[in-house]
């Protein structure tokens, strides 16, 4: 077929003008306001393109990547509109033009101009002018059935802030079929991210054909049963598995590449490696048997560093994934890699004295062990073109010299790599694990590892770590959220957990920081994405159209203020005795105040439908909403709220970081409460949250004191409690401390952190945290 001519297209674009012209449907209005804000919107005065059927797309001549650029600018007004619209080779003057040549700082940088007579996308690359589609897609936004779409004339300049843009999905655990994760793959196009982190390895299943071990996938990739829950000891007696062949997996690739993200694997080492054991023994410190896992964490069983064949294991898989994956990135893992093995292996030991590895006040000899592997992966990539990437454990014992750190716990080994001046993905888990819940009523979620993080936090998220200077700070070179899998069975509930945190994300990651000033704009613009996410069938969470929520102690009026309001200023309506809400029940307009136990349920009327109703119980005691003073400091990662959440009358659950307690550590908790005016009590309840795996740990000991000038103060009760025994459960403990009755108006409340972690527990000679929720007197 002959290609277009310049006239051809410009020919084509008059008469599909003609054509649309005739339509009598309702026209709609684009607008610009989308997720990722873009650096610079500039309106025309005056002046709109009317984008109707028949227009056409012209793209640069003999160039194929612009040419799926428009065949994908086509098929996405034609679905969000129902507008046709052709695709043409050519350099139009007038319709919709694709082209490059645009100069910029950045190839990902773009221009979207409109005005009267086109619409016209350039940029310095291809990939920039596939993220000026996306801009526009989201500018059109969904108007099924609309006859055309007004443009307002406008020049939209654009460019990324961070060059690496991931996002991580986990296949160890539970696997996601061809079709589920292209559709992964382009709900991040949608969201301008251009890394597809893709966890292949796990002592839960190995995903990815290796062709010289065989094993890996034939053994290594199926366990026979999965743990039901959080490792209840229960299974399903149910065989899972599955694999990728090296042709899907470079089928994935290609249909990555198409949409500019590049898929970065992963093979985690020597650590996450029970599946990879199961299939071959002989590589292990103990030589097994083994089996895939089938529970959830951390296995003790790693690859053995004392053994040759391990090291030449890892060089011939990382031999095949280099040939499957063309990233300049090669992801090792490198983290929660447990040495108990390694210390009693004799080859391990073997190996640590001919390195001349000497333990030191900094690492352990077999933490520098861990760091000999790292840098075999390296040296061996680094010859074969690749760079390395793995998580920040990769620090301890020395990082390799050409290392990209991932920084997870936190941002601690992101900030020290920087300093080395190692290139730095910022993707601290308190900030960035969607695994995490996302709302604080967790009974009405989906199981989840743990953890709390709601969309205003990931929101909230700046990367560029204020510790470091500006020269330091140049090696942070991107960002990235991760998705693991163990209670994520499903793409759709992937989905569910990604959605529309997603937005959040690409905004910190693309956005320069002056844009994320206004949340609640934001909130905005991403309600009208997920009309985006319903037209494409996504399941995404709702919890932004929720009410939100806030009550805070008034120590003035000894009441509880609650303020709420939502997205869209729809009309909320609440009730107090526990029942369901409906228009029917009180509507709330401009706060509320709350001074006796109850249960507040509030919910937002919408003609679409309402919202899920938001549940909390309040408590009243004879400490509620007073003045509470701390003697001594909160931990300042759960500080949340500080000291008002002793007495704010709500109580939290099991997951300890939804805001509802704070924690201690290093050193007690001490609070004075404040009654106003002498108060008879005879009772003090303190509750404290148990989870042993995370160092969280029951208190030690619990002191009550009285004052009335809060000078000198007299204990009226007591308690010492023993130290926690691994058998003992991990659950909320409630302490009760009764006394004669007594007249004060100062009540000082102490309890005891643990100080030292018990020799049973990995953490042991540490000490723990205590986290307490309300403070109760009767």
């Amino acid at each position: 077929m002959k290609p277009f001519s310049k006239m051809n297209c410009m020919g084509l674009a008059f008469a599909g003008m003609l054509m649309a012209s005739c339509a009598d449907s309702p026209t709609a209005v684009a607008d610009y306001q989308v997720v990722p804000m873009p650096l610079e919107i500039t309106a025309a005065s005056q002046g709109s393109f009317l984008l109707k059927s028949g227009e056409t797309i012209c793209y640069t001549a003999g160039n194929e990547k612009m040419k799926k650029n428009a065949e994908f600018l086509a098929a996405f007004i034609k679905e969000q509109t129902g507008i046709a619209l052709k695709v043409a080779e050519g350099d139009g003057e007038e319709g919709i033009v694709l082209r490059l040549g645009l100069e910029a700082g950045s190839p990902e940088a773009y221009r979207l101009k409109v005005d009267g007579r086109k619409v016209e996308i350039s940029a310095p690359s291809e990939a920039g002018v596939f993220y000026g589609i996306q801009t526009l897609r989201k500018s059109v936004s969904v108007h099924e059935g609309a006859g055309a779409v007004e443009l307002p004339a406008v020049e939209i300049n654009d460019s990324p802030r961070f060059g690496y843009r991931g996002m991580m999905l986990d296949v160890g655990r539970h696997m996601f079929s061809m079709d589920e994760i292209k559709t992964y793959i382009d709900m991040l196009a949608l969201h301008h991210i251009n890394r597809f982190h893709w966890h292949l390895s796990e002592d839960q299943g190995w995903r990815i054909e290796i062709k010289k071990y065989p094993r890996l996938t034939e053994i290594g990739s199926r366990r026979s049963e999965t743990v039901i829950g959080r490792n209840s000891g229960r299974y399903d007696g149910k065989p899972y598995g599955g694999f990728y062949t090296q042709e899907q997996a470079r089928e994935i690739v290609a249909y990555a590449a198409e949409r500019y993200i590049t898929v970065i694997p992963e093979i985690d080492l020597p650590g996450h490696m029970q599946a990879a054991l199961a299939a071959y023994p002989e590589l292990g410190c103990t030589g097994g048997p083994y089996e895939v896992w089938r529970m959830w964490g951390i296995s003790d069983n790693v690859l053995c560093a004392g053994n040759d064949k391990t090291i030449r294991f890892i060089k011939d898989v990382l031999a095949e994934i280099i040939d499957i994956f063309p990233s300049e990135y090669i992801h090792v893992g490198g983290d929660e890699c447990p040495k108990v093995k390694w210390e009693t292996c004799p080859k391990c030991q073997a190996r640590i004295k001919a390195l001349g590895i000497k333990g030191d006040s900094k690492h352990s000899k077999e933490e520098y062990l861990q760091s000999y592997v790292i840098h075999e992966a390296e040296k061996f990539l680094t010859e074969n073109g690749r760079s390395m990437i793995g998580w920040d454990e990769i620090l301890e014992g020395g990082l390799a010299p050409n290392a990209t750190v991932m920084s997870w716990r936190g941002e601690a080994g992101g900030i020290e790599a920087a300093r080395q001046q190692h290139n730095v993905i910022m993707t601290p888990n308190t900030y960035l694990y969607f695994d995490y819940y996302q709302a604080k009523d967790t009974d009405s979620e989906p199981l989840a590892i743990g953890g709390y993080l709601p969309m205003e936090r990931v929101y909230s998220y700046e990367p560029m770590p204020s510790a470091l200077s500006p020269e330091e700070q140049k090696f942070i070179t991107g960002v990235q959220a991760n998705l693991w899998t163990e209670y994520i069975p499903t793409m759709a509930q992937a989905q569910y957990m990604v959605l529309p945190r997603m937005a959040a994300l690409c905004e910190t990651q693309w956005s320069a920081p002056e844009k994320k000033q206004d949340y609640q704009g934001f909130l905005k613009r991403t309600a009208r994405l997920t009309r985006i996410y319903q037209l494409k069938g996504w399941n995404y969470a709702t919890h932004i159209f929720d009410v939100n929520v806030h009550i805070a102690p008034n120590t003035e009026t000894g009441k509880l203020d609650v303020t709420a309001g939502t997205i869209d200023d729809a009309p909320v309506y609440y009730t107090l005795d526990g029942t369901e809400p409906t228009t029917a029940s009180s509507r709330y307009e401009n706060g509320l105040t709350i001074d006796a136990a109850c249960v507040l349920r509030m919910m937002a009327v919408r003609p679409e439908g309402n919202s899920r109703i938001t549940r909390d119980s309040i408590a009243f005691s004879k400490s509620t909403a007073k003045p509470v003073t701390l003697l001594q400091p909160v931990n300042k990662p759960y500080e949340f709220k500080g000291a008002t959440t002793l007495v704010d009358g709500m109580t939290g659950d099991r997951n300890y970081k939804t805001g509802r307690w704070i924690a201690f550590y290093k050193n007690d908790m001490e609070a004075v409460i404040d009654l106003k005016e002498a108060t008879e009590i005879s009772s003090m309840t303190l509750r404290t949250c148990v989870e042993k795996g995370d160092w969280t740990f029951d208190t030690r000991g619990i002191t009550v004191e009285v004052s009335d000038d809060n000078k000198t103060f007299k204990k009226v009760a007591s308690e010492a409690y023993p130290a926690m025994k691994e058998t003992d459960a991990n659950r909320i403990y409630t302490h009760t401390l009764t006394f004669d009755p007594v007249k004060t108006r100062y009540v000082k409340v102490t309890a005891l952190s643990e100080k030292n972690i018990p020799a049973w527990h990995g953490g042991k000679g540490n000490p723990g945290f205590l986290f307490v929720d309300e403070i109760v007197l009767n």
